[in-house]
């Protein structure tokens, strides 16, 4: 895990990187950037990014934006004025790295396509993030989270008893398509400063979710269909009190989960000698264990099942979570202080500590929060700044108290 103490001290100091992207899988993926130290510019309309309204929000803040843009620096304008395209070129410039996430053809019609930031920046990352990526059939389609798990077969790999598809509850294909693009930038950025080559990627959230399932989706075509459950017994169980998770994987953890739930008949049952006869065998098994956990509260079956080594977890609510004694231990999360929406915690990056003592050293910017700053950097004149912030081309926020 790196320690870093500054933002000199960690692997992307002095990078720096226009970040053009709004919602959740371009800003995750420039998030990761910015807390390895990168010099992240997040460029918003004047009215914001959409995302910052995205759930419950309190102004121009939510905890989704939040999570999605800590330790960059926030320059907003209007992108369709003389002035703002102004800022733009010199901005890309200035950038080792540029990611969009504008519809296919968006980008060049503003004067941001590839070929144009690589004729005055040649060796530039540059990094598209879609819905299904810059070519073929649904390129131009609009999407969402809930669409690409419809799309890419994942709700109906997630379909409950009653065998109807069901979408996870969470954006999670727009967090691991910020991943796989932030993977992707980073070994580009590594040619980049090994061979001075640029590069142009293209992320597409259908494409994260395809390469999300692949053992689903070969496991699908390799049972004609239908595919098997991994292994026999595991998955959720009701309690006395609640739920529990176990998992028999081997045949020694299931004898033992057998022997622990005072059924050891069930483990040593000649009819399921293998994990493969379990299998074949699972809706039998599973009810015989149905009846044994809902005698007990949970905690009795967690004592047991982890003092004999059987795999097993209480399934918990994020309150539970955030006061579990090894979330508590191994610091897994900062609580911040918002000024605006309040007291909150914020999960730490796997990998990655917090610059200082908390989160708040690597906070999400207000919208404009940053503008004059970054324009000044940039060689403009507090004159032209002062004139474009009247005339309503750009916009700054710079009282993080009193947005």
């Amino acid at each position: 895990m790196i320690n870093s103490k500054t933002s000199e001290e960690k692997p992307l100091s002095g990078i720096r990187v226009f970040d053009a992207t709004q919602g959740v899988a371009g800003p995750h993926a420039t998030m990761l950037l910015a807390l390895n130290g990168a010099d992240v510019i997040k460029v918003e309309p004047i009215d914001g990014d959409w995302c910052r309204v995205l759930g419950r929000s309190v102004g121009q803040e939510s905890a989704n934006f939040y999570s999605f843009n800590r330790g960059k620096r926030s320059l907003a304008y209007d992108a369709k004025s003389p002035a703002g395209r102004e800022i733009a070129q010199r901005l890309a410039s200035s950038c080792d790295i540029f990611v969009e996430s504008f519809r296919p053809g968006v980008a060049d019609r503003i004067g941001l396509g590839y070929e144009s930031l690589a004729r005055c920046n040649p060796n530039i990352v540059y990094a598209s993030v879609s819905g299904f990526g810059q070519v073929g059939p649904n390129s131009q389609r609009p999407t969402v989270d809930g669409l690409i798990q419809a799309y890419s077969g994942m709700m109906v790999m997630n379909k409950n008893e009653d065998g109807k598809p069901y979408r996870i509850a969470m954006i999670v294909v727009d967090v691991l398509t910020g991943l796989y693009a932030s993977q992707a930038i980073t070994t580009a950025l590594i040619r980049k400063l090994r061979f001075n080559k640029g590069a142009r990627i293209d992320i597409s959230m259908a494409q994260a979710a395809a390469a999300f399932q692949a053992a689903k989706i070969m496991e699908f075509v390799e049972s004609d269909g239908k595919p098997a459950p991994l292994y026999v017994p595991a998955g959720m169980f009701q309690t006395a009190d609640g739920y529990i998770v176990v998992s028999g994987m081997r045949a020694h953890h299931f004898a033992a989960l057998c022997k622990v739930i005072g059924r050891p008949d069930i483990g040593t049952d000649r009819r399921w000698p293998t994990q493969q006869k379990r299998v074949a065998h699972g809706e039998l098994i599973n009810a015989e264990l149905r009846k044994a956990f809902v005698l007990e509260k949970t905690e009795h079956w967690l004592n047991g099942l982890h003092q004999a080594g059987v795999f097993a977890e209480k399934v918990q609510s994020y309150g539970d979570w955030l006061q579990e004694e090894h979330a508590l231990a191994t610091k897994a999360y900062s609580w911040i202080d918002h000024p605006t929406i309040g007291h909150l915690p914020v999960a730490h990056v796997p990998g990655i500590l917090p610059t200082g003592d908390s989160a708040t050293a690597d906070s999400a910017p207000l919208l404009g929060q940053q503008s004059c700053e970054i324009l000044t950097e940039l060689g403009f004149s507090s004159q032209w700044i002062d004139k474009q912030i009247n005339n309503g081309n750009v916009r700054e926020n710079t009282d993080r108290e009193n947005p």
